[in-house]
């Protein structure tokens, strides 16, 4: 069983406006509520994908019900601890002109020490069927970043791989860890090593750091640059494939979910390389966080090339 860890529960509101001026009434064309949360992401993709899983975290008030009902509409396993405050809802703003989107996010979650100890009994418990652990995000008011490094330790002593997505300070307490994997952005592999990473010569040598240092694969996502995967043997670019992008909001979840899958099944990793770049090839058709379609999905993988690198 995949577990996903989210200690940041939410959801995003996408709105989709004409053009995107200040200090005038903007109506919207279309607006809808989706999923959000890096790993609750991944469980959501790997649903259409056909996978189950388990989404542990922390929720509360009526957003983190609305969280909770819709995991479980898609047969999605839940056992969140309720917390004092309100479950985040984000907005994702697109711009139907072309010029681009941007995400607020906001911040109201209220967690107390025994809450921590909660959840972190509730995780230990489900590492018992355990495959693989996807967690990462941000962390709400009264968690520290060694909430992760913590996490990571307790799969790690079990042999459990462990996939890991936050940025700054969070990245580098979990990396302490030594998880097997971690998936950082352009923004987030920048300030993890304290300077701008702009091409793909500097994230290969940053990525070889992180594989030497902590023993950590880095798979690097980079937009419309597509992907840099480092490996043990080996390191890959993966080039984005050319298509229309409606809302790229959740597209690097699902590569989370596609390494996910092919450690569930017991596959190669460039399986799992493949997988989620077509996942988030497909969740970029859609307007909604991490909505894909599996037939989508499928009709992709052919399409997805791993370059070798270096």
């Amino acid at each position: 069983m995949i577990v996903t860890l989210t200690p940041n529960t939410s959801l995003d509101q996408t709105v989709m406006i004409p053009t995107f001026e200040l200090n005038r009434t903007i109506r919207a064309t279309k607006s809808l509520y989706g999923m959000a949360g890096k790993p609750t992401d991944a469980s959501w993709v790997l649903a259409e994908l056909g996978l189950p899983s388990l989404a542990l975290g922390f929720a509360a008030g009526a957003i983190g019900q609305k969280v909770e009902n819709m995991l479980r509409s898609r047969q999605i396993k839940t056992d969140f601890v309720q917390v004092d405050g309100e479950s985040r809802v984000n907005m994702v703003i697109i711009c139907e002109d072309g010029s681009g989107q941007t995400t607020i996010t906001t911040s109201s979650l209220e967690v107390h020490p025994a809450q921590i100890e909660a959840l972190l009994a509730k995780y230990e418990a489900a590492l018992d069927d355990a495959s693989c652990v996807v967690m990462g995000g941000t962390l709400p008011k009264g968690v520290s970043p060694d909430f992760y490094a913590d996490a990571i330790s307790r799969a790690r002593a079990r042999n459990i791989p462990v996939i890991f997505d936050a940025g700054e300070p969070n990245l580098s307490a979990g990396l302490a860890a030594k998880p097997s994997f971690i998936k950082p952005n352009q923004d987030e592999l920048s300030g993890l090593v304290g300077v701008p990473v702009s091409d793909m010569a500097t994230a290969y040598t940053a990525g070889k750091q992180i594989l030497d240092t902590y023993g950590t694969c880095p798979i690097m996502t980079f937009g419309g640059k597509g992907a840099l995967a480092v490996l043990p043997e080996r390191a890959y670019h993966i080039p984005p494939l050319k298509i229309n992008v409606v809302s790229a909001a959740g597209a690097g979840d699902a590569v989370l979910a596609g390494l996910a899958a092919s450690i569930e099944r017991g596959q190669p990793i460039e399986e799992g390389l493949r997988l989620g770049i077509a996942a988030a090839s497909a969740v970029c058709l859609m307007p909604g966080t991490a909505d894909c379609r599996k037939e989508d999905v499928e009709a992709f993988l052919p399409q997805i090339e791993l370059i070798p690198y270096g």
